[in-house]
């Protein structure tokens, strides 16, 4: 990327689409891992990071007073920054432990079905680092088709994955949807914002008119780079790059779930992302308590309440720091539940 930077033209406006060796290469992307074909042309834009088209995908098609199904707990922005901003209205779902963090959508009353717009659906999961079974996917896309509704579905994590397990892409199973992907999760660009929106062309298209009147697409080289990394794949198994980055956090992932557990903080390991979601240990009833008493101490993690009200009772740790840091903090954790 560096070296992409000094080239002149790579340092002029980009589109807010994004260039076309960018979207051929998300193209074949596409193919390569989930088999997938798309018109680069038509089903394929660029986004400032997977936030921004969460946002402004919602500008697109949501109207004043329309129904958004939003995941709780989930990322906020689904909720606030995408649904309330163009004052549709959220409808919040369940992601309860007791149905895997998945959502039920038998529950969802018909008359809400029938006027929702959009469907914001996130797996692998942030925050509860929960993966979708292919039997729900299918099920959830049928729901769409069967009601009318939008599915934005939320995939940047689709490569943090553990083991042997291959995380499949929603348009493997209707077409009537969009994905997201971001590099800031794949390759670790969390700062230089460069992400994807793929799927139905319509909804692609929706998108792009509002982006065109919004931004100029991530800069060039940035591209130039996501695109390099992107044709390293030569199959759907991750290539070196990607493989090296999750075994370091699966080694950290072992030790924080093997430590907690040690202090019998009953945890179990998520099959997925760089999170491990957990219930608040002991008699305590408050997330934000809890972790209040642990930043205090110097230890950061995350109230299950920031991520919505369904997401009480739990806390969110982020494998994004080193193996040390992890058994330091290990410690003062088990003295917190201690006492």
């Amino acid at each position: 990327m560096i070296e992409q930077s000094k080239i002149s033209n790579n340092q002029k406006y980009s589109s807010s689409m994004g260039e076309q060796d960018f979207r051929e290469a998300i193209a074949r992307w596409y193919k390569l891992r989930f088999g997938i074909d798309l018109d680069p042309n038509k089903g394929v834009t660029n986004v400032i990071g997977a936030k921004e088209g969460i946002a402004n995908i919602a500008r697109a098609f949501v109207n004043d007073g329309d129904i958004v199904l939003c995941p709780n707990p989930g990322y906020p922005v689904y909720e606030n920054g995408a649904t309330k901003l163009s004052d549709g209205i959220p409808y919040l779902i369940p992601l309860l432990k007791e149905n895997d963090f998945l959502p039920d959508l038998e529950a969802v009353e018909t008359k809400i079905l029938k006027k929702a717009k959009l469907m914001y659906l996130n797996y692998p999961n942030n925050p509860t680092g929960a993966i979708a079974t292919n039997e729900f996917l299918k099920k959830v896309s049928d729901y769409a088709d069967d009601y009318n509704f939008i599915i934005v579905y939320d995939n940047a994590y689709s490569e943090l994955t553990f083991n042997d397990y291959i995380s499949p892409s929603l348009l493997q199973f209707t077409p009537n949807c969009v994905e997201i992907n971001s590099a800031s999760k794949i390759f670790c660009m969390t700062g230089f914002r460069c992400g994807w929106v793929v799927g139905n062309e319509e909804i692609v298209q929706g998108l792009r008119k509002v982006k065109s009147q919004i931004d100029s697409g991530t800069p060039i080289f940035v591209q130039k780079a996501v695109s390099k990394g992107l044709n390293l794949y030569k199959s759907n198994k991750k290539p070196k790059i990607v493989s090296e980055i999750m075994h370091i956090y699966e080694k950290r992932r072992d030790v924080l779930i093997k430590g907690l557990n040690e202090i019998s903080w009953k945890t179990e390991k998520p099959k997925a992302t760089f999170y491990v979601w957990t219930q608040v240990p002991g008699e305590e009833n408050s997330s934000m308590e809890f972790v209040k008493r642990l930043i205090n101490l110097g230890v950061v993690i995350t109230p299950g309440i920031g991520f919505g009200e369904y997401g009480e009772g739990f806390v969110r740790f982020a494998l994004t720091q080193p193996i040390e840091k992890i058994k330091e903090a290990l410690l003062i954790i088990e003295k917190v539940i201690k006492s």
